[in-house]
């Protein structure tokens, strides 16, 4: 295994982002290069004992050998040499033949091409479909899934992580971590050109004068327009008690030459006390002809905009009058610079408001999750449904990473990365078959012996 060691330059400015980017790369490369000193310092470890445990199967089957040579040269001195070079035999062909099955597993025996050796090398593929496969079948099952999740109740797991002390903290921390990658990871342009989209699609390619106007006969029909019909009646009043001397001024302007001033002030007078006479009765009179007009006009106005296509096509020319592209895009922009700064404004301060009811909705929720037995039930429900959902939906997906991977492995790599894994315990097969194998064998010749003589 190759590890690339190189160190990245850090730099000492804080509020550069590339210097902040720099910083967690050298971090994330630091960890692959522990990561991998620490699994090759593993893989050292196995392959001594590797090494130790074939030592000792081979030190074993010499000593066998060695017996039964010094046994069978002395048997005939000694008959009962006899039992013992039965035993030595069986034990260096249980030995022989354990380390050929053992052998064949992960390459060819001798270097002999024998049919059925090498098995891994030869059917990697094979064995990685198959075990895909089981997977597939054994563990990647909506019932088993759910089943597990059921037993595990996660929601009430969550819920005391959620509202312990510290978690809602550690929730908030992760969540501005991912939201300021979001936005680093996020290009304005598109962003905007989303925005002014679903502002085209949604606000704008619709017309508007029908459900303008049918908000309105609502808003007419139950008299909300009311208030603000006395408000301006409220302003005009007040602009007539206020202008005395200027309807004075306009009615001596527009008056004769050949009249005198005095004539000018008296109807300058008497048409201000008559305006003034009339918005007080239309101030104090909730019935007044004004207003009743006014209702009517409002009243019609509202039915027009839903069924006249005339007054429908002025209200989609003020439209686009209102909302043209620039106009459009100058919006989208406005809108996600506007969330853009607030958000990154928030969550880089823990003391700030979006943070702190972030937090207390966490912690309330983590409260939830542990005393509310039926949220918690529909929680884990939620959860199994979904786990199950991905499991039935993916589920030969999943597994065939697993058949992928191992295809795109080397064989000869492929089976020294098994053999390195679970061939220790493999060469205890062999010790196990030389003890058997000389029980066997001592056995043998005794029946045989008692039985033949």
């Amino acid at each position: 295994m190759q590890v690339n060691s190189e160190q990245i330059p850090v730099t000492d400015s804080d509020s550069d982002p590339t210097a902040e980017a720099t910083r967690h790369a050298g971090a994330r490369n630091s960890s692959s290069v522990a990561a991998g000193v620490g699994q090759r310092n593993g893989d050292a470890e196995k392959a001594a004992a590797l090494r130790r445990m074939k030592s000792v199967a081979l030190a074993l089957l010499i000593v066998m050998a060695v017996v039964f040579t010094a046994a069978f040269a002395l048997q005939k001195q000694y008959p009962w040499l006899e039992y013992v070079r039965a035993a030595a035999e069986g034990g260096m062909v249980g030995a022989l033949a354990d380390w050929f099955a053992v052998t064949a597993l992960f390459k060819y025996p001798m270097g002999l091409k024998i049919p059925h050796t090498a098995i891994i090398p030869r059917r990697k593929d094979q064995i990685g479909a198959s075990l895909g496969e089981f997977v597939e079948t054994n563990f990647l099952s909506e019932q088993v899934v759910q089943e597990k999740l059921a037993s595990v109740d996660i929601a009430r797991k969550a819920g005391t992580g959620l509202a312990s002390p510290g978690g809602p903290e550690r929730i908030a921390k992760e969540g501005s971590a991912l939201i300021r990658g979001a936005f680093t990871v996020l290009n304005d342009d598109d962003v905007q050109a989303v925005i002014e989209g679903m502002v085209r699609k949604h606000l704008l390619t619709p017309p508007w004068g029908p459900p303008v106007g049918r908000m309105a006969e609502r808003i007419f029909a139950e008299g909300h327009h009311h208030k603000l019909v006395d408000l301006l009646v409220d302003r005009a009043a007040d602009w007539v008690e206020a202008n005395h001397s200027t309807v004075n001024r306009l009615v001596s302007d527009r008056s004769p030459l050949w009249v005198p001033s005095f004539v000018d002030d008296i109807v300058g007078d008497r048409v201000y006390n008559e305006i003034a006479k009339f918005v007080r009765a239309v101030q104090q009179d909730p019935d007044h002809q004004v207003r009743q007009s006014i209702d009517t006009y409002l009243g019609d106005l509202a039915q027009d905009l839903q069924h006249d296509p005339a007054m429908i096509a002025r209200a989609e020319a003020i439209k686009t009058q209102v909302l043209g592209d620039p106009e459009v895009r100058e919006l989208a922009s406005r809108t996600w610079g506007t969330i853009k700064d607030a958000l990154l404004t928030a969550v880089d301060d823990p003391d700030s408001e979006l943070t702190q009811r972030f937090k207390s909705a966490v912690r309330d929720f983590g409260s939830r999750l542990v005393s509310d037995d039926e949220l918690a039930g529909k929680v884990n429900a939620w959860i199994g449904d979904a786990a199950g959902y991905l499991v039935k939906t993916y589920r030969s997906d999943i597994a065939g990473v697993i058949t992928d991977t191992v295809a795109r492995w080397d064989a000869e790599e492929t089976s020294q990365k098994i053999e390195l894994q679970v061939g220790k315990d493999l060469q205890y097969i062999r010790i196990n078959g030389t003890v058997v194998g000389s029980l066997a064998g001592l056995a043998i010749f005794t029946v045989a012996h008692l039985v033949f003589g």
